[in-house]
């Protein structure tokens, strides 16, 4: 009988704080009907390590293209427009907006990262870690590997997006893979301080000390390739007296190829 007394209890204490709940809920939909925006509050949450965007520019991007947001009803606030507006933009990669009870407007902002920089002539742009294209920004300069020369790639001033090639794709695909690698290893990062693509399509290494180019071919099997550049280094080198070797050539597979 207890055990039946303790169960209403516990029954009608649950149903009471459901009808609570539904009560607040309708509250605050109807405070919410009467707020009108009375800001905007714009958080960067990579701001520490990136600086594509700032605060002015997000405030700048939603008056522009979504127009008056300070006096409207809270309720009308259409934050998916938001949201689209700013994740338009080729520096952003993901926006999140919403609304709180004081009447703010809030925009939490995730940059795009690069993990490339390309320069062809006069058209430079980076690429992130997913393989999509943007373009540089104005107001800041990600420190990222620089790969210029005879890119294989088909992009045009401001274009942004994943290349619909499927051979330009693999391509950066292997780029990405590698740079990765070198990112990865204290000895090729500090090394390694230019990559250039040569009229031939092969990728060329040139370190920071000595004469040598590396040959470096295609963006694939990078991980033998660069252990075949240590093995020049540990074997190669040591051996050669005075001579100066122009070009090391470390595409084909079990071979080291040097040229005067």
């Amino acid at each position: 009988m207890k055990a039946v007394y303790r169960y209403s209890i516990a029954f009608a204490a649950t149903i009471a704080a459901i009808c609570l709940l539904v009560v607040l809920s309708a509250l605050s939909r109807e405070d919410r009907r009467q707020l009108t925006c009375s800001g905007l509050q714009v958080d960067i949450l990579d701001s520490t390590r990136l600086s594509f965007v700032s605060k002015a520019d997000v405030k700048r991007y939603v008056e522009k293209d979504y127009g008056v947001y300070m006096g409207q009803k809270l309720d009308s606030v259409n934050l998916k427009k938001i949201e689209n507006v700013l994740d338009g933009r080729s520096a952003i990669l993901k926006s999140e907006a919403y609304v709180t009870g004081d009447g703010m407007l809030h925009v939490l902002i995730t940059q795009r990262e690069p993990v490339v920089r390309f320069q062809k002539g006069d058209t430079g742009y980076y690429a992130d870690e997913t393989g999509f294209i943007f373009p540089l920004q104005t107001n800041y300069t990600s420190r990222v590997p620089i790969i210029d020369g005879n890119i294989p790639l088909t992009v045009s001033a401001g274009f942004k997006g994943s290349p619909s090639d499927e051979k330009e794709k693999r391509w950066l695909e292997g780029i990405i893979g590698m740079v990765r690698f070198i990112g990865n290893s204290k000895t090729w990062s500090e090394s390694i301080v230019q990559i250039t693509v040569d009229e031939r399509g092969d990728l060329v290494m040139i370190p920071r000390k000595g004469q040598e180019k590396f040959i470096f071919g295609k963006p694939d099997d990078y991980k033998a390739k660069f252990s075949r550049m240590e093995d020049y280094y540990r074997y190669v080198l040591p051996a050669k007296s005075d001579m100066d070797y122009r070009t090391v050539n470390v595409k084909y597979d079990g071979q080291i190829i040097c040229r005067k």
